[in-house]
């Protein structure tokens, strides 16, 4: 049963009724203390709002949430091009080639390969084709060259003997050629990954058998890996523990280094918990070797009688959104990117994750493929698929195979849908208002999503007053849609769209703010030409935060007299007792059984007038405070 106060100028107190000498005063305690400025003011330095400002987008992409100021540079995922600050564009156009020959028709394009300055590009049919670039940049591909004994797994190009030669692993051995416009050679010997080292050939089969050759065709066994049938996915060469090159193979269950004196394998440091992708597509780049392993990427490097293993793969932090995970298949370095082919269509199935290397954060066929990029810094998308389930089936990037009359043939192919698409490169850290000569996506909208931002106060209700949005290059035919969601709801309200340059300012609740836990914003970039993008300068929000409502209140205590049987000595003692309290102490000053007005406080101030010598009269002033 609630207590409550019936008689007038009374409280109840921590189990006790006090006589007040005057009404009882309220206050607001909810209040935040006004801000501490130190030197300049800044944009955050106003007392009744607060400001957060994205407009260095270089932390890429990957974080779900915010934790601080920390992550104010990443975003959760966009496709737009992020290497900048204060830039946020679209990315680089896409283009597709034609294929020649209607063999390819639904077939895949297992492999990329440059050759003698030309690209060639071997489907699922076993045949290889000729690139040849078109006075309209795109180029296609001409008549089959050749039709391999079975289907590609590897390819080099490397020069022996004085001659230059295109080596192609497959399962029934490996074929080579001088000249692919002519005649091809097959060889038995069981290949299934190449490298090239100490002027040989080298390539391992499937049981991990190594061989290598001086002269083509005629090849000698070497090591063999001390693992079962299957396990090796790759095979290359870098430096060793004394800077030397030598070949690594990887598996399944981690890096094995070659020991060409004694033609073993040894175990490295790197050994990994068992992946059925663990290395495939691992790759030597600047200083480093970096093996994937599913969606984690490894980065090793190797130093004397040491070795740093770091984790960078775009499943840290809180990894990619579940439609656009999957595996990665490929590295393929460049000059600013470490470029990463994602495929999103392995899909759980009924088979064993662990046997398979199938993701079961994707239902089945759901799953998009793609591209990321990364730079030392962040993770990019460079390109995302649009058709379920299809996977990109080979990459390569080379500054072959352009048009002749190319300002930068530097490019990105790869191969998806049973077509070949291709990116334009930069060989050099670009700024876009100062790039000429390049072309920007103006098929697909770019989009860029915030993280989740709380203020890092979950526990506190925040009320968004405006959206400011600084804008170049924007007109009618470069746009910039800007929308939000809140509370964790990926439901989005629509803003206003931006076709103007300049500071771009929207209200919430039509003046009176919106209220949120958590909001994040969504950029949705377009052009309609390739020649110009929007381009999003900064994003700034300012927003209240705003305290549950609590409430103190400060009563003057009389003890003149005795009340209520207790002297004015036994109430002063009773007060000392529930100032020293560690618990909260119930008080009301209202006659009201619903409880609705009994508040459980602390007492946060005491102050008093006492009689002196036996006198145990005076009064007490308290503050008591709802935490």
């Amino acid at each position: 049963m609630a207590n409550k106060v019936v008689k007038k100028n009374e409280v109840f107190l921590n189990g006790s009724y006090y006589p007040i000498t005057r009404p009882v005063q309220q206050v607001l305690a909810s209040i935040y203390p006004a801000k501490v400025v130190i030197g300049d003011t800044t944009q955050d330095s106003q007392i009744r709002a607060s400001v957060i400002s994205w407009s260095d987008f270089r932390g890429g992409i990957g974080v779900e949430r915010m934790e601080g100021a920390k992550d104010v540079d990443r975003a959760w995922w966009s496709t737009c091009s992020l290497r900048y600050k204060r830039h946020l564009v679209l990315p680089a156009k896409t283009k597709t080639v034609t294929n020649g020959d209607s063999d390819t028709s639904g077939q895949s394009l297992d492999l990329i390969q440059e050759f003698n300055g030309n690209l060639y590009g071997i489907w699922a049919n076993k045949k290889i084709y000729k690139f040849e670039p078109g006075a309209a940049s795109t180029g296609g591909f001409g008549s089959a060259l050749d039709t391999l004994p079975d289907r590609v797994s590897d390819a080099l190009e490397v020069r022996m003997g004085g001659t230059l030669y295109l080596v192609i692993a497959h399962t029934g051995g490996y074929t080579y050629t001088s000249d692919p416009s002519s005649s091809f050679t097959d060889d038995t010997k069981d290949t299934k990954f190449l490298t090239f080292w100490q002027d040989k050939l080298w390539g391992i089969d499937n049981t991990g058998q190594l061989w290598h050759a001086a002269t083509l065709g005629s090849e000698t066994n070497d090591a063999k890996l001390p693992l079962p049938d299957g396990y090796v996915t790759d095979l290359f060469v870098a430096r060793n523990a004394d800077g030397d090159p030598i070949i690594y193979a990887m598996t399944k269950e981690g890096l094995f280094a070659h020991d060409v004196t004694n033609a073993r394998f040894v175990e490295t440091q790197l050994a990994l918990p068992f992946h059925n992708d663990n290395g495939k597509g691992s790759i030597r780049w600047r200083d480093s070797v970096y093996i994937p392993a599913g969606l984690g990427i490894y980065k090793y490097i190797n130093g004397t009688n040491s070795a740093v293993v770091t984790v960078v793969g775009p499943d840290k932090d809180h990894g990619l959104p579940s439609d656009y995970r999957g595996t990665i298949t490929q590295l393929l370095g460049t000059h600013n990117d470490l470029v990463t082919i994602i495929d999103g269509s392995l899909t759980p199935g009924n088979a064993d994750m662990f046997a398979t290397g199938e993701s079961p954060a994707i239902p089945d066929s759901t799953g998009y493929s793609t591209i990321l990029g990364w730079n030392e810094i962040g993770w990019e998308v460079k390109w995302a698929g649009t058709t379920a389930g299809e996977n990109i089936t080979a990459a390569f990037v080379t500054d072959v195979g352009g048009d002749i009359t190319s300002t930068n043939p530097y490019r990105l192919y790869w191969g998806y849908d049973s077509k070949l698409y291709y990116q334009q490169l930069q060989s050099d850290v670009i700024n876009p208002t100062q790039v000429v000569n390049y072309s920007y996506e103006d098929s697909v909208d770019g989009t860029f999503e915030t993280p989740w931002f709380s203020a890092d106060q979950v526990e506190v209700d925040k009320l968004a007053l405006k959206l400011k949005v600084e804008t170049a290059t924007c007109n009618s035919n470069q746009t910039v849609a800007v929308s939000y969601a809140t509370d964790y709801t990926e439901s989005y309200t629509a803003m206003g769209t931006i076709t103007s340059d300049g500071l771009t300012t929207y209200t919430f609740g039509s003046n009176l703010g919106t209220t949120f836990r958590s909001i994040k914003f969504k950029l949705t970039l377009a052009t309609n030409t390739t020649s110009a993008s929007p381009d999003v300068i900064s994003l700034t929000l300012e927003y209240r935060k705003k305290l549950n409502t609590k409430f103190g209140w400060a009563v003057n205590i009389d003890m003149d007299k005795a009340y209520k049987g207790r002297s004015p000595k036994g109430m002063r003692s009773d007060l000392l007792s529930a100032i020293e309290s560690n618990t909260l102490l119930e008080f009301t000053f209202r006659d009201d059984t619903t409880a609705n007005r009994n508040y459980y406080v602390d007492i946060t101030s005491a102050q008093g007038l006492e009689s002196t010598a036996y006198d145990e009269r005076g009064s007490t002033q308290l503050l008591v405070t709802e935490p």
